[in-house]
């Protein structure tokens, strides 16, 4: 018999055992929790502050992400980038799809809860484990509470940015950042959305940054904001009846179309018989002739071949008779089928310009988001992820480097400003400098360092530096919101860059395995459709 000591330890052991295989299953990090519980900077179960989340902040050195919202940090806990040869690209992006299960078609182990896309060929944050360093093949994981928390909190359109070292937003104030212009903004209500040249391009809602209500913004604001949304819904609601009744017009066509078709066939069956029946009638006048010719006929033979021509003549007048009829008949289905189907077409214009105005209307309600590249020297903005105005851009010394910042809309201060901050993408400078010669931090240490500031200077050295155009002032003055964005940067969009995305530049001075090793020829079966210029989700 075992003594009671040992049984305590197998108990122990077993325990240990059982706890260690559910960690497994579950993905979950006991260590990374209870750093959560106990460290200062972890702070997974901090309440949330008033308003959405605006900013998520990635710090690859640090191993952690901050949330960020209109009044400062609102959440933050450890998490796991990409390792070697799968780095997570330091730079900016944005959530551009949500789907709380989803599993990778590429990784065997690829389960990848509460799963926040940020590019679509397959970075993103997700739960997963931690094992307290980058391990990933290029996705920002995230411990299990934390991520679904997130998911939560967050709507697609969140600004990610990914920093080699943690930067803490600050807040800034220049001439050149937007501010809204309420004439500019009410003329624009009142003029009509443009026509897209093709209505099967989806707008997608982008919420981001909009006040979750209209007491986070100034009087004035809110009713211009309530007024875009009014709009928004107004030109849904159009939409929603014009496509009803394109619908039913349809399917009147269809049924028109339908009744149409026996009447068609009928016609052709009868000017068939009809066809038939003056044959006959020539032929009986052929006998006719024949029978009455001296030669070879008799007066009893033309008797019957005359009596046979005036059945046949009878006939084909019959026929004709049920001719004509079969005519106006198929005629009156053959119109109605056609105006029919001149009301559906009629029906389906008017639905796809009620979507089009709806999406237009929908889109106002996003923030706008301007990129200024000196490496390209133009501006380019977008809202709701689509492309609305591209020019060049003046930029002085355009041939010295002007850093990468980000600045973004907090809320507004009163109906004619708006208060802003900035992340800059390196603790100095806003440029790819190579990091500061220092000691290898250990993993305490790491974990514990605070934020660096903003290069809040540089920012405003850069924004200097700018010279935009008139036209593209007046037009972002008109679409200010909560969470619009301006980004400068010495990069060029990347060519993540597309349809149903914001602008994604990332770091050229920076590892960007993660974002090379999903650049692949597909496989047969991997087709899910790409969302843009030929990309598929590789993942």
């Amino acid at each position: 018999m075992k003594s009671q000591p040992a049984r305590n330890r197998c108990t122990t052991i077993s325990t240990a055992a059982a706890l260690a295989l559910l960690a497994a299953m579950s993905g979950i990090d006991w260590a990374s929790a209870r750093s959560a519980r106990d460290g200062k900077r972890d702070e997974i179960g901090q309440p949330r502050r008033a308003g959405p989340p605006i900013l998520a902040v990635v710090s690859l050195s640090d191993q952690r992400v901050t949330i960020y919202g209109a009044e400062g940090k609102m959440l933050q806990s450890p998490v796991s980038t990409g390792s070697t040869g799968y780095e997570t690209p330091a730079g900016i992006y944005s959530v551009v799809q949500k789907k709380e299960v989803h599993q990778s078609n590429v990784y065997e182990d690829g389960n990848m809860p509460f799963m926040q896309r940020i590019t679509w060929t397959g970075i993103a944050l997700h739960a997963g484990v931690l094992p307290g360093h980058p391990a990933s093949h290029g996705c920002v994981r995230l411990p299990h509470a934390f991520a679904q928390q997130l998911f939560d909190l967050t709507d697609i359109g969140l600004r990610v940015i990914v920093v080699r070292d943690d930067i803490l937003p600050s807040d800034i104030s220049h001439p050149v950042l937007f501010k809204p212009d309420p004439a500019r903004r009410e003329a624009a209500l009142a003029t009509p959305p443009p026509t897209r040249s093709s209505a099967s391009d989806q707008t997608r809602t982008v919420r981001v940054g909009v006040a979750s209500s209209e007491a986070e913004i100034s009087p004035g604001s809110a009713k211009h904001l309530q007024t875009l949304k009014s709009i928004a819904a107004a030109k849904t609601a159009e939409a929603e009846a014009a496509t009803k009744r394109a619908a039913g017009a349809k399917q009147a066509a269809a049924r028109k179309s339908a009744e149409a078709a026996p009447m068609a066939r009928m016609l052709r069956a009868a000017e068939a018989n009809h066809a038939k029946a003056e044959e006959l009638v020539k032929s009986a006048e052929r006998q006719f002739e024949k029978a009455s010719s001296p030669e070879g006929g008799s007066p009893e033979g033309a008797k019957q071949a005359e009596l046979a021509k005036e059945r046949a003549a009878a006939k084909a007048a019959e026929t004709l008779t049920q001719l004509q009829a079969a005519r106006l008949q198929a005629q009156a289905k053959t119109d109605a089928a056609e105006r029919a189907s001149e009301e559906a077409k009629a029906a389906e214009a008017a639905k796809d310009l009620a979507v089009e105005a709806a999406e237009e209307a929908t889109r106002k309600t996003s923030p706008v988001s301007v990129f200024i590249s000196r490496k390209t020297q133009r501006l380019y903005i977008r809202q709701g992820y689509q492309p609305v105005f591209e020019s060049p851009v003046t930029i002085r010394d355009a041939d010295k480097p002007i850093g990468s910042y980000v600045f973004t809309a907090l809320n507004y201060l009163n109906n004619a400003e708006v208060r802003w901050n900035v992340v800059s993408m390196y603790r100095s400078g806003g440029s790819a400098a190579p990091p500061p010669a220092q000691e290898k931090r250990g993993k305490a240490e790491a974990r514990h360092t605070e934020p660096a500031a903003a290069d809040v200077a540089g920012a405003k050295a850069a924004l200097d530096r700018i010279a935009m155009p008139r036209e593209a002032i007046e037009r972002i003055s008109q679409v200010v919101l909560p969470g619009s964005s301006l980004i400068i940067s010495d990069e060029g969009a990347s060519i993540e860059t597309g349809k149903d995305t914001d602008f994604v530049v990332l770091m050229s001075g920076e590892p960007q395995g993660g974002i090379k090793a999903r650049r692949r020829e597909p496989r047969r079966n991997d087709f899910y459709g790409p969302p843009f210029g030929g990309f598929r989700l590789f993942w």
